[in-house]
């Protein structure tokens, strides 16, 4: 397992970063967000862990364990994920404690399992292409993320409401990234939730929600729509 590992002098005390990254990608998928978040004085580690490999218990304590070890000697841990990398970090949570944990902010995260998963995961092939984690990621019996409880911790979340896959999204109610709903994104306990018009596949990419990345990091909730400038239709609760 690889770490890739920015630093500058970090401009909040010494506040560490940890970034997960989703099923079927790698590190360099975070690769941006890694940038501008250590060019934003933050200590960041972006983990690279094999999805594809292992159930979400095993992933969560490797990747997770791996970013916390990184960040022994810091003021405060954060972490930024994406997609699966969300889940890794809520069931880590279910079982273990993280001293000096920060906040979080999960990007697209499938927080009540995804219904591609439901309609595809018994093709053939498909266990090999996601791996056992993949077919955890469901709605049904053996969904990993909705058997885990409501988030205990300061959590943002944004949901992307654009996709390039109109296939995948008829599998899909309401509004969707192309993988999951914004529905789907929805947990317990989440601080605020953020709707952009954005796809699942390069939403960690997209400049608008880096910039609400660092801001939810900074203040505890995100920017309104007032506040970003956003050309772009923004819809935010904070329950």
């Amino acid at each position: 397992m690889l770490i890739a590992v920015a630093m500058n002098p970090p401009a909040f005390a010494d506040d560490c970063a940890v970034l997960l990254h989703g099923l079927w990608r790698t590190e360099n998928s975070m690769g941006r967000m890694e940038k501008s978040l250590a060019e934003a004085g933050y200590r960041v580690l972006n983990i690279e862990y094999e999805s594809t490999e292992k159930p979400i218990a095993l992933l969560a304590e490797e990747a997770v364990r791996e970013g916390i070890d990184g960040c022994q000697d810091a003021d405060s841990i954060h972490f930024v994920t994406h997609s699966m990398g969300g889940i890794l970090l809520r069931q880590f949570l279910e079982q273990n404690e993280i001293p000096r944990l920060g906040r979080v902010v999960m990007l697209g995260p499938p927080n009540q399992g995804s219904e591609v998963i439901d309609r595809y995961g018994d093709l053939p092939g498909f266990e090999w292409f996601s791996g056992p984690a993949g077919l955890q990621l469901g709605t049904g019996e053996a969904s990993v993320p909705r058997s885990l409880g409501p988030a205990h911790f300061d959590l943002g979340i944004i949901a992307g409401t654009q996709s390039v896959n109109p296939i995948l999204s008829r599998t899909l109610p309401g509004p969707d990234d192309g993988k999951v709903s914004v529905d789907a994104t929805r947990v317990d306990g989440m601080d605020d939730h953020l709707e952009l018009p954005v796809t699942h596949v390069f939403m960690m990419r997209d400049k608008e929600v880096i910039e609400q990345v660092q801001h939810f990091l900074a203040n505890g909730q995100f920017k309104r729509a007032a506040e970003s400038g956003s050309s772009g239709a923004v819809h935010s609760d904070n329950p």
